[in-house]
């Protein structure tokens, strides 16, 4: 039987330097998407899933993600005596408890396994989920990423898994793409290999790693001596390469859209279907949409 998946990584250490200059005092993991920051909608699908523990490894002028989900007393009072109920059990509910979050600061910029190395001592001796926070993740059923993956782990009985979606074939050198197996489940495959950024004639598939994982805590000794690789840091997928040679990795194809938070045109895509799907607005987005869209 497979372990239960209780904890998550979300790192956020990143500078952001493809939004400044809004990012030069804002983390860009609290940029909002309509109205909530782009971190809590990741923070949202990890608890849907189940994830009771949340460890964000930060690093410098990210306090602010910290404070975002901690209590703010003075806001809570203020909406009380407002009579703001709705308002004030919403921030209830999307409020981590007590001893739900840890923070660790990464220090120095050596990339995604690095960061995720840096969780060690937080996460333990057990299987745990890595979201990336730049991705958002919108399910087409209602059913989120992450919730879809561990399904799909407790049918396979564990291993590590990887969300991963279609993109164009000529796209391919852009992702991780990997090469697929026996089918295990629907949409859920064992993986056959892994391959970074191929050329589209030599890519094994035109499905990409989409930036949500379930990886056991192995992982972590494959990290602490994972030379340094591409860009001069410390890949997770060089990692992940070796341990797929002593553990079994599937894929699991993400039903839904995914939007690239970490570029401009996939943040404002973002915001506009996450607006068109939103019941107190979409009713007047729309015609507003339409309307702009007719002027250009």
């Amino acid at each position: 039987m497979a372990s239960q998946i209780r904890k998550a990584i979300l790192p956020v250490a990143g500078l952001g330097t493809r939004f400044l200059p809004a990012t030069k005092a804002v983390p860009k993991e609290m940029l909002t998407v309509v109205d909530r920051p782009v971190v809590q909608h990741v923070v949202d699908e990890a608890r849907a899933a189940g994830i009771e523990h949340i460890v964000f490894v930060t690093g410098r002028n990210k306090g602010v993600i910290e404070d975002h989900f901690d209590r703010q007393y003075e806001l809570e009072e203020t909406l009380k005596d407002r009579g703001k109920t709705q308002m004030l059990d919403m921030l209830k509910r999307e409020t981590m408890g007590p001893g739900a979050t840890s923070f660790t600061r990464q220090q120095l910029p050596l990339g995604l396994g690095h960061a995720v190395w840096c969780a060690r001592d937080l996460i333990g001796n057990e299987p745990f989920a890595l979201l990336l926070p730049d991705m958002l993740h919108k399910p087409r059923n209602g059913t989120g990423c992450l919730a879809q993956m561990v399904d799909a782990y407790a049918k396979t009985g564990g291993g590590n898994h990887i969300a991963v979606y279609e993109v164009p074939p000529e796209q391919t050198e852009q992702y991780g793409i990997v090469a697929l197996g026996n089918e295990m489940a629907e949409g859920v495959h064992k993986v056959a290999g892994m391959v970074e950024k191929p050329k589209k004639d030599v890519a094994p598939s035109n499905l990409a790693i989409s930036g949500r994982y379930i990886l056991q805590p192995e992982i972590f000794d494959l990290l602490a001596s994972q030379e340094r690789g591409a860009g001069n840091e410390i890949q997770l997928t060089d990692s992940m390469l070796k341990l797929a040679q002593k553990q079994d990795f599937y894929s699991v194809t993400f039903d839904g859209s995914i939007y690239d938070c970490g570029s401009k045109l996939g943040f404002l895509m973002a915001n506009v279907a996450y607006a068109l799907d939103n019941p107190e607005i979409s009713g007047s987005f729309r015609p507003e949409l339409d309307a702009l869209l007719a002027q250009n």
